[in-house]
């Protein structure tokens, strides 16, 4: 399909930004970069016209569904009777907080942040500022944001499965420093030996290990359970901080996040994404004596910045939390989530493609492999081509998806309203096409 109105845009566009877009991951290329007209419920339609039934919803935000009337009228009530930003507090701050404690037992005290990323970097610093160290530890495939100590990664993508070698660590892209490098460790997820040798060597050291439990960047492979519950008395024993990178799962795939499904508890999490319906907003919080090492008092952790906890936000966050509380919100995204992995499964096994469906069904990572995956490595032997050109034939019928088989299908509460045998009909066109 012929697109002029996008080609347009996006030759205007690189006038004024590099690649043309907004940020990085935007960018498509100059022929299937996305510009977008209007986006409502589970639909968004593009500057063109067609319309696409969106598995995306803006990498996980959109729990709810595009331009939900229930958090915009809560937004648009906010900004007409209290404002927007002010500087100072307001009764908001403490309900919203209140709403998180009620579904998080884990969270004592919260301050909120506007990105995940900024979430990341308040809670990294409040492990150091309360533990006195400096080093921390990832886990292979998580992604925590957009500074510096955690734009490093394993260099899954040029790694060659066969070889008895790890991958390389390297950083993200240019403007890295080398020496952020220095305080970092990573080992794989669910590796029991590179668990112990961790704090074997680096125990001693460690302010804290940061991970996504159900990854969100590595087509939601998870934790067991009695990998994640080592790491947990690993870091309790070594007077290390567990953090849980939450961003993604939180008040998505169940009310509490993903420590809900495990009954493990971090020492702190960081929450953003799916707790403003599509707002930026963000916090990170834990235990009571973690947490009290933030404020202005001598030697505490500073944490600020002009829009934290903005009304605009907050009202959001609300709205969106008393919704997922106290409706059936996350019970019908489970359901259409299950009826939509049922139905993928059908056409991949008709296909005759070996899949693997990991994480719940409101975030759920589809693997051209036989079993599923339990790490980054595990993923990079699945068969990712043909899920990439499966990818871009399910765009060109109408369902939106990230081409990269590391980003899962995103379910939100709108998507009950999807006529699944329509699904079913353009993923078995789509998966025939691919094959071809």
């Amino acid at each position: 399909m012929t697109k002029p109105v996008q080609s347009a845009l996006m030759r205007q566009a690189h006038m004024h930004m590099p690649q043309g877009v907004a940020e990085n991951y935007r960018y498509w290329g100059d022929a299937q970069t996305v510009f977008l007209h209007s986006a409502k419920g589970c639909r968004i339609t593009d500057v063109d016209g067609q319309e696409h039934v969106d598995f995306r919803l803006g990498y996980g935000p959109i729990i709810l569904g595009y331009r939900d009337e229930r958090v915009d009228a809560a937004v648009v009530a906010q900004i007409q009777r209290g404002g927007t930003v002010t500087g100072f507090s307001t009764a908001l701050d403490s309900q919203v907080v209140q709403q998180i404690k009620a579904l998080c037992p884990q969270i004592d005290k919260l301050r909120f942040a506007n990105s995940g990323t900024e979430a990341v970097m308040g809670a990294l610093r409040t492990a150091r500022g309360f533990t006195g160290r400096t080093r921390i530890a990832m886990v292979e495939g998580s992604f925590h944001g957009l500074f510096d100590e955690v734009m490093w990664k394993s260099d899954i993508e040029h790694w060659d499965p066969s070889s008895a070698q790890a991958p390389q660590v390297i950083p993200f892209g240019a403007g890295i420093p080398q020496n952020s490098r220095n305080l970092v460790d990573i080992i794989g997820l669910n590796d029991h030996a590179a668990l112990e040798q961790l704090f074997a060597q680096r125990g001693q050291e460690l302010a804290c290990v940061i991970l996504e439990p159900i990854i969100g960047n590595a087509g939601s492979i998870a934790a067991t359970s009695v990998w994640l519950q080592r790491l947990r008395d690993l870091c309790t024993q070594h007077g290390a901080l567990l953090v849980l990178d939450e961003v993604k799962t939180g008040f998505r795939v169940a009310a509490g996040g993903a420590q809900a499904l495990y009954g493990i508890f971090a020492d702190l999490t960081t929450f953003a994404k799916a707790m403003g319906n599509g707002y930026p907003v963000a916090a990170f919080g834990g235990r009571a004596d973690v947490m009290d090492v933030v404020g202005s008092q001598a030697g505490g952790v500073v944490h600020g910045g002009t829009y934290t906890a903005n009304m605009v936000a907050l009202s959001a966050a609300h709205a969106t939390l008393d919704i997922l509380t106290h409706t059936d919100a996350l019970k019908t995204i489970d359901r259409v989530g299950l009826q939509i992995k049922a139905l993928l499964g059908r056409v991949f096994t008709q296909a005759g493609v070996p899949h693997a469906f990991a994480g719940p069904p409101a975030m759920l990572g589809i693997h051209f492999t036989s079993d599923v995956p339990s790490t980054y490595r595990d993923w990079r032997k699945t068969d990712s081509a043909l899920y990439n050109r499966f990818a871009w034939q399910m765009i060109a019928h109408g369902v939106m998806l990230e081409p990269d088989s590391r980003e899962p299908w995103f379910i939100c509460e709108a998507h009950a309203d999807v006529d699944l045998a329509w699904l079913e009909d353009m993923a078995t066109r789509s998966v025939q096409i691919a094959m071809a």
